[in-house]
């Protein structure tokens, strides 16, 4: 069975998550799999495109490097970078015919859709990589990427999301991601203060080093970071993202230098696709304070649409002061939020808004919401 068919009959999201079932299997197998170094990263936002930074810097430095990220946009092979690249079909086709070969089909049926992706990846990334970046899926000490020893963890900004299966409040989430630290932390610029104190608690208990990416580096490295940002048009928000890569970049050993960021791809961060459109895959009211931040001085038309258990009316709160309207784009998902629900939000926010038909090039529109909002967009917005 091909790998395309394999990961259809797998269920993408589960009402419960068995926490045993993927570290009780992979101790079976984990002969098979020689282990390159890790680096996991952890948190609510910037996961991918602080991971993806780190990797592209490991591999201008010429390491062969890999980068484990989800969900993908248009096509699987997002999920496993190599070296500068998407990984091919043959690749992933390859490895997941050694699985199938030479582990058991009761056991391959058990696990979830995560799982054996991430079984799928680590086995590819052992064949060719020296480093990963190994990005969690949900929470971090229950993930399925935690049953990996790591040289080094991240912790990204942590905010509200999966509440239902991490907790309602900050200090549950953040005890859920930081549990999962067993090695040095480095970690990224936070909105909420009990992490920093949860954080020097784990740290303490562990007794390893506690690195802060907002004033590890010198100052000089600082102001050259904001002059990279500013010279190469990415995004304000990026730079407390980029100092946290190069933070890690040089707690791992390495000189650390804003160049080696050139070439940099970013897909679906904040990206600019055309001068008046712009495309990003934030979905929780973290990232929509940060997205709101960047269009604070202009009124957007908001595409979007939202799966059923992120915090929509929230988000919707935190944009309405960029939102010239929103237009809700249809997605096709058992997961996606009832239209009657977000049309209630909206009109109870007093939101303008309509349903996405096409583009009109005299607006400039901002389409955020999820990954499906974002795929489903790229695949309306370039047939049109």
């Amino acid at each position: 069975m091909s790998l395309e068919s394999f990961l259809e009959k797998k269920p993408l999201f589960y009402n419960e998550i068995d926490i045993q079932r993927f570290p009780k299997i992979f101790e079976r197998y984990k002969s098979l799999f020689q282990l390159p170094k890790i680096v996991h990263i952890v948190g609510t936002n910037a996961k991918g495109s602080t991971g993806r930074a780190l990797a592209h810097m490991l591999f201008k430095l010429g390491l062969s490097v890999g980068h484990y990220s989800s969900p993908h946009i248009m096509k699987f092979n997002e999920r496993v970078w190599l070296n500068g690249r998407d990984s091919t079909d043959e690749e992933l086709e390859k490895t997941h015919n050694f699985l199938v070969e030479n582990i058991l089909s009761d056991d391959l049926n058990l696990l979830s859709y995560f799982e054996y992706t991430t079984l799928l990846a680590m086995k590819l990334f052992c064949e060719k990589c020296e480093i990963v970046v190994l990005e969690a899926g949900l929470g971090g000490e229950f993930d399925a990427t935690n049953v990996f020893p790591k040289i080094l963890s991240i912790i990204t900004p942590i905010g509200y999301d999966h509440q239902s299966f991490l907790g309602s409040n900050i200090k549950s989430i953040a005890l859920s991601k930081l549990n999962s630290v067993t090695n040095h932390l480095v970690i990224a610029k936070q909105k909420e203060d009990i992490v920093y104190k949860l954080a020097f608690e784990r740290i303490k208990k562990i007794k390893k080093n506690l690195y802060f990416a907002d004033s590890f580096l010198d100052e000089n490295s600082y102001d050259e970071l904001k002059k990279y940002i500013v010279e190469n048009r990415f995004p304000s928000f990026f730079y407390d993202n980029f100092s946290t890569a190069i933070s890690a970049l040089k707690v791992l050993g390495f000189n650390e230098d804003v160049k080696f960021l050139d070439g940099l791809n970013l897909f679906g961060r904040c990206q600019k696709i055309s001068p008046k459109v712009t495309i990003d895959v934030g979905h929780n009211p973290l990232a929509a304070q940060v997205i709101r931040d960047c269009f604070r001085d202009k009124k957007v038309v908001l595409v979007y649409n939202s799966l059923d258990d992120k915090d929509f009316v929230s988000v919707l709160k935190i944009l309405k002061p960029i939102l010239k309207r929103v237009e809700i784009l249809r997605i096709d998902s058992r997961r996606a939020l009832k239209l009657s629900k977000l049309e209630a939000a909206l009109e109870e926010l007093e939101i303008e808004y309509e349903f996405f038909s096409k583009i009109d090039k005299r607006e400039e529109y901002l389409v955020f919401g999820s990954f499906i909002t974002i795929e489903t967009f790229l695949l309306d917005y370039y047939e049109k």
